[in-house]
């Protein structure tokens, strides 16, 4: 796994959401009803209610938007939609492989989203199970940079909790584990005093396809379309960004 992959498109993500905001939150509140319903709207028994929360709040989502959330989603407070997930596979710009998440009450106005923004931007829907298979679930902990958190101490802290590997994202780092382990890492954190950004299960690739500054670009376009649509909650690409061509887009982008 190379994490420059992701530092450059969060990096570049951050941009977008700062003109986004009104997506990014609709798209925590959905975070948040969907997990009080699955696992009920206590977020101490709820891990993934908690990390949800969590979420918004660090992205500074109202606190009674989020309450009205998880009343919405245990069926406190009327009004909650009915949610279904849907995966959509595709390939980008370059051969690189896309998982497309939607959560949508419409799978129709889903599909058609994805497969508009796919055809417009270079690339192309796939066969179910013919670009998942390159992809597993894990628990990603970021932990934001700062005095006296370094790769050797992340280590230190969540290594007995389960964490497989710690990488080097730029401006933070990243913790990987198996999925259940993810509330262990989190605790670990906390215990040992670190603060930790954000706490969700992810899909990442095995394979990665190492791309250009020509092609991250069209690749982050692709993804920007995709993020456009009301219906679609994560995308996670096998892009591989090199530190050069990280350095490039960062240089382009100033």
């Amino acid at each position: 796994m190379s994490g420059h992959s992701k530092w450059a498109t969060t990096k570049h993500k951050k941009a977008a959401i700062d003109a986004k905001r009104g997506k990014l939150f609709a798209r925590l509140i959905k975070n948040i009803e969907v997990a009080a319903r699955t696992g009920g709207g206590d977020p101490t028994g709820n891990p993934t209610l908690f990390d949800a929360i969590q979420k918004a709040k660090k992205n500074s989502v109202p606190a009674d938007n989020i309450t009205r959330a998880v009343k919405r989603g245990s069926g406190e407070e009327a009004g909650g939609a009915d949610w279904q997930t849907i995966m959509y596979e595709g390939y980008g710009p370059g051969g690189v492989a896309f998982l497309v998440e939607c959560l949508t009450d419409n799978r129709n106005r889903a599909a058609s989203d994805v497969r508009v923004a796919f055809s417009r931007n270079g690339g192309n829907l796939a066969d179910p199970g013919s670009v998942a298979y390159n992809f597993s679930r894990k628990g990603v902990v970021e932990v934001a940079k700062a005095e006296g958190v370094d790769e050797d101490s992340i280590l230190m802290a969540v290594l007995d909790a389960g964490a497989e590997e710690v990488e080097d994202m730029g401006e933070a780092f990243e913790i990987y584990s198996e999925p259940g382990d993810i509330v262990a890492v989190r605790t670990a954190l906390t215990e040992a005093g670190m603060d930790y950004n954000s706490a969700e299960v992810q899909f990442v690739a095995a394979t990665r396809v190492e791309v250009d500054a020509e092609g991250a670009r069209k690749v982050l376009r692709l993804i920007d379309a995709l993020e456009d649509s009301d219906d679609v909650q994560n995308v996670f690409t096998s892009m591989d960004i090199s530190p050069q061509v990280a350095a490039e887009l960062d240089a382009h982008e100033d």
